[in-house]
């Protein structure tokens, strides 16, 4: 198939999402792969220019090794409320180009606005149209104001899509009642790779490295600091002397929006260098940074934004067999239940007592084992079978796309 897909987020910087683990995987099963994304850093980083012009990119593998997809990055202007304008115009005008040289089997959105306006050219063509939520998207906008507006054009999406698929029980539930039909709306969730993050791993190295202790007791997070993460909050009190006499340690790999404070932080005070900084990694070294922790993260703290959301890091830090300690969130309630290697609290002021008391426990290995256990079945070879299944079915399906005309 010639695969078609819109986001707006960023292929080349952000990730690997959920999009990366699926698509790389369809690509090397011979599949055509072409992503119209937007460079989400831009209003971040700067431009020369406040006009970024339009760039054709071949973009690295992140998780798949001998993937190949092509990136059209359509022009932009990075300045507030423009932005979403020219993604209006900018990303139009490269999706009317791709039907013609493309000729795309099918297509997938992941985004809002350029989701809107690929559906209908879908649908004009007859093309189907899969519409896939990772994320409630219109809690993403981040002006407030945009917000209701973002929800109805989320809600116009669910409901003219060939099919929608949600990458949990949570999300599922919200897309239905945004109106999607309930018999085209179907969970496809996150996966994991298994022989990759479940291989025993010595995780000496990284502490040796990190000049973290045998006596340590290692909690990690990995992947994208945000303002709500809640790492700033569990930081902060460890840097203040929280958790000294359990020689608590908090080793993050990544970057994002509260990155500088973290830092900050980590060279503040008697106590912080107990905790480590570490900029984004290759995803191939990412199974021995887990091999060198003790307990994993998900803190968050209770945001909408976070609610319904269930991360792919989740699995893999179960898959590794380390517990997790996570906020009770209904998604991630929803989609673990309890006994399933996940310990829930009520936000990242208690993960350090939490994480003390189930060391104290002696719980962490058995945690681990049954979070492995649970997530055994989410191997991403099925799952990209099932996807694959997915669109082929519609790719071949004669009429699909007419039937909500």
């Amino acid at each position: 198939m010639r695969i078609l897909v819109l986001q707006e987020s960023d292929w080349i910087d952000r990730g690997p999402h959920q999009s990366h683990h699926l698509l790389e995987r369809l690509s090397l099963r011979g599949h055509q792969v072409r992503v119209v994304d937007f460079e989400i850093g831009g209003r971040v980083r700067g431009h020369r220019a406040f006009l970024a012009p339009r760039t054709h990119l071949f973009a690295a593998p992140k998780v798949v090794e001998g993937s190949k997809i092509e990136v059209l990055r359509p022009a932009a202007i990075h300045l507030p409320i423009l932005n979403y304008a020219s993604i209006l115009v900018t990303h139009s005008v490269e999706i009317r180009a791709q039907l013609r040289e493309f000729r795309p089997d099918i297509m997938l959105g992941f985004g809002l606005l350029n989701a809107f306006v690929g559906i209908r050219a879908a649908r004009r063509n007859r093309i189907p149209f899969v519409y896939y939520l990772i994320d409630e998207l219109h809690q993403l906008v981040v002006e407030p104001a945009f917000r209701d507006f973002a929800r109805l054009i989320e809600q116009a999406n669910v409901q003219r899509a060939d099919l929608v698929l949600t990458i949990n029980h949570a999300l599922r539930d919200y897309a239905v009642g945004l109106g999607a039909r309930s018999d085209y709306t179907r969970v496809l969730p996150a996966g994991v790779d298994l022989q990759r993050f479940s291989s025993p791993r010595d995780g000496s190295v990284v502490r040796k490295r990190y000049d973290l202790g045998e006596r340590d007791l290692v909690l990690f997070f990995m992947g994208w600091v945000y303002s709500f993460s809640g790492l700033t909050e569990i930081a902060k009190r460890l840097a203040g002397g929280e958790g000294s006499a359990e020689n608590i340690r908090l080793l993050v790999v990544g970057k994002g929006d509260s990155w500088d404070e973290m830092l900050e932080i980590s060279k503040s005070g008697h106590f912080g260098d107990r905790i480590k900084v570490i900029d984004f990694k290759p995803y191939s070294e990412m199974p021995s940074y887990l091999a060198a922790a003790d307990v994993c993260l998900l803190s968050a703290n209770d945001v909408p934004t976070m609610r319904n959301i269930v991360p792919i890091k989740m699995y893999e830090y179960l898959a590794a067999a380390k517990p997790v300690i996570a906020t009770r969130l209904p998604g991630l309630v929803k989609e673990f239940g309890d006994g399933n290697g996940v310990v829930y609290v009520n936000g990242p002021g208690e993960v350090l007592s939490k994480a003390s008391e189930l060391a104290h426990q002696g719980k962490l290995r058995e945690l681990g084992e049954r979070g492995r256990a649970f997530v055994s079945r989410n191997d991403w070879s099925k799952i990209t079978d099932t996807f694959e299944s997915y669109l082929t079915d519609l790719a071949g399906r004669s009429g699909s796309r007419d039937k909500r005309a």
